[in-house]
């Protein structure tokens, strides 16, 4: 299965961007009369047959279109803080999206070591990521935002946790996470979550979860809870 994206193609419109429409007739070197899917990263796939090879004007026949393509039942937030390494952020994106998540926040918190960031080049690794694991729905990004400011956000979700180890109630993110939930954990830095910031979130209604006996790093943990969440819901 070949599939690019076309985020402004319809029944009315079938058109390539310029980048995919290279990709797809030069690097690929397919021609008229194979076949290729095409999303618009809204859910919706098209299946199309080439009609003309042509660079410079492609044309596409629609031979199937599925709306809601792979629409599941739950909702995964992950909010994180970036990491120092912009390489190990661009990681954990590229991850998360290739196993299944609808928005990634980023946060800053008190032990932060980024305290700016870009967003631009992870929607690319965003939409290559969806391209490449087969999904029709595109991720996410947003900006940054203080941890203060994100987490008063209490009615968008049905379960909210917090990826911080309490000794005294120890929960465990795989037993307590409930099928078909619309979600949100929060991973914090390096430096792990201030004692401020977790009391904020508790008030707010975040559940401390651990993903596993293993000390994680920040990546690895955003990615642990975004696998997590997703197995709950094939079990």
């Amino acid at each position: 299965m070949l599939l690019f994206y076309a985020p402004d193609f319809t029944t009315d419109s079938p058109l390539l961007p310029e980048e995919e429409t290279r990709h797809a007739l030069k690097v690929l070197r397919l021609e008229t009369g194979e076949l290729i899917h095409i999303t618009d990263g809204k859910g919706n796939l098209y299946t199309t047959k080439i009609v003309s090879s042509d660079l410079k004007k492609p044309r596409f026949q629609i031979m199937q279109h599925q709306s809601d393509y792979g629409k599941r039942d739950y909702f995964i937030h992950v909010a994180v803080a970036p990491t120092k390494n912009p390489d190990r952020t661009e990681w954990l994106v590229e991850k998360c999206v290739e196993l299944g998540i609808d928005t990634i926040s980023f946060i800053q918190c008190d032990h932060s070591e980024r305290k700016h960031f870009k967003t631009d080049r992870l929607e690319k690794i965003c939409i290559s990521a969806m391209k490449q694991s087969l999904k029709a729905q595109l991720p996410e990004i947003q900006d940054i935002i203080p941890f203060e400011k994100f987490v008063t956000k209490t009615d968008l979700w049905d379960q909210k946790f917090i990826g911080y180890l309490d000794e005294q109630k120890k929960y465990y993110l795989s037993e307590i996470a409930k099928p078909n939930q619309r979600y949100c954990i929060l991973i914090g830095p390096e430096g792990d979550f201030s004692p401020r910031e977790v009391g904020m979130a508790q008030q707010q209604g975040f559940i401390p979860v651990s993903l596993g006996e293993s000390r994680l790093r920040t990546e690895t943990a955003a990615m642990a809870a975004c696998h997590i969440l997703n197995i709950i819901n094939q079990k």
